[in-house]
């Protein structure tokens, strides 16, 4: 599961840009929402690493 948790941000941010084009609004409107992606994919990452880290021992 760890091995494919990089495509989490890139599938949500290719959702994200298909629901902006579908909507028809403009990527520049929708940048605050890749950011959000970014950011949460690097939380739930970040988390995910700690855990390891903390079961290691």
């Amino acid at each position: 599961m760890f091995r494919i948790l990089f495509l989490l941000p890139i599938v949500l941010c290719v959702a994200w840009y298909l629901f902006l084009k579908h909507n028809r609004v403009p990527i520049k409107q929708g940048k605050k929402g890749f950011v959000y992606i970014l950011i949460a994919s690097a939380l739930v990452l970040g988390f995910f690493l700690l855990m390891i880290k903390v079961t290691q021992h």
